[in-house]
């Protein structure tokens, strides 16, 4: 029997969600709704052609049977009310990045889903990259030797229009940051899952090409991680016309570089035969812009294998690859990169709580 995905929130990437479920065998999108009670357009709009039932609220989606998962696609400090009420209602969820833009609100999805007993899981489905699986393993090998260098540059480029497209872009209210939480916290995610835990923090960030927003659009902070390597995280939405988004891990054996899908360097002081093929395999595999200067221009297909690993994880009453954990990670090293900028100290990780921020208060 298949199993039934409900959407909350009908923005841009709430489509790439109905394509990447119309690809599996054993899932179907059967229901939709807005973020907003009563505002129906865009759940029926979504819904044209797939069968599928819009709500006009959460309230009534969630009563539906067939909804087994609910996947949440609203803006990001919109995430923490639908995920409860899912949670609430025994529905399976699946939230867009970030998990949500405070480490309570985390907290509240994740404790809901362990209460109901239900599968709690984060979106980043640049873990399902072949190239990034395969990074990994090699990490875990202990390929590189020892650790030293984990940077991560996110050096994409946003219009005004951007911004200026939705009245929740751009605010700590609702996009809870700039650069790194909405665009670079996919990366973020790659390189703590990469190289460990970070220890400590310092950063600075700007808004330097874009008005009208409160958030940073450009980002740098220097990492200490628990294992003793140094890192860099580089974030921006003002770099003209935009890059792909490149992952460097680095030790005393071996280097490695990863642009988008792409493996860039591939170099070990003992190169097996496997290493000379996958050097050359995975030159070539990206086949989209990466949302490097456009949204849109992404693929869904590693949705879809994060969709599936979230249906194996409810068949086999076990945890997802990514769960509701795994998405509180980044959360906190992007708000202490934005207190280490705030304060213009080190902070120290874990965070004890939330950051008490100057920049909302504005």
């Amino acid at each position: 029997m298949a199993l039934g995905f409900g959407i909350v929130g009908t923005g841009m990437i709430s489509r790439f969600h109905v394509k990447a479920i119309a690809d599996i065998k054993g899932a179907k999108f059967v229901a939709c709704c807005t973020g907003l009670p009563g505002k129906v357009e865009g759940a029926q709009q979504l819904v044209k052609g797939t069968g599928a039932t819009a709500y006009a609220s959460l309230a009534e989606m969630l009563k539906d049977p067939k909804v087994d998962i609910v996947n949440i696609c609203t803006p990001s400090g919109a995430h923490m009310e639908p995920a409860v009420a899912a949670a609430n209602a025994g529905k399976h969820v699946i939230i867009e990045k970030p998990l949500e833009i405070t480490l309570k609100r985390c907290d509240k999805i994740i404790e809901a889903c362990k209460k109901n007993k239900v599968v709690c899981s984060t979106i980043f489905p640049s873990r399902f990259h072949k190239a990034s699986l395969t990074l990994k393993a090699a990490v875990d090998q202990g390929k590189f030797g020892r650790l030293t260098l984990g940077d991560a540059y996110v050096k994409w480029f946003r219009t005004q229009e951007y911004y200026d497209s939705g009245a929740w872009r751009g605010t700590w209210a609702l996009d809870g940051g700039g650069a790194l939480m909405n665009q670079a916290i996919h990366t973020v995610d790659l390189l703590t899952w990469l190289m460990g835990p970070v220890a400590s923090i310092s950063a600075h960030t700007a808004t330097l090409a874009h008005k009208r927003i409160e958030v940073e659009d450009v980002a740098t902070a220097a990492l200490r991680f628990k294992n003793g390597a140094l890192g860099v995280i580089e974030a921006t939405t003002a770099a003209f016309p935009g890059m792909l988004k490149k992952i460097e891990i680095h030790g005393s054996t071996g280097s490695a570089v990863i642009e988008e899908e792409d493996i860039k360097t591939w170099e070990f002081e003992k190169m097996t035969s496997k290493d000379k093929k996958i050097a050359a395999e995975f030159a070539k595999l990206t086949k989209t812009g990466g949302g490097a200067a456009d949204p849109s221009a992404i693929g869904h297909a590693a949705h879809t294998h994060q969709f599936k690993d979230v249906i194996k994880a409810i068949k086999k009453g076990a945890k997802p690859t990514i769960d509701g954990f795994e998405g509180r990670r980044s959360v906190e090293i992007i708000l202490a990169i934005y207190k280490a900028a705030e304060t213009g100290k080190s902070i120290e990780l874990p965070l004890k709580k939330d950051p008490v921020l100057k920049a909302r208060k504005k």
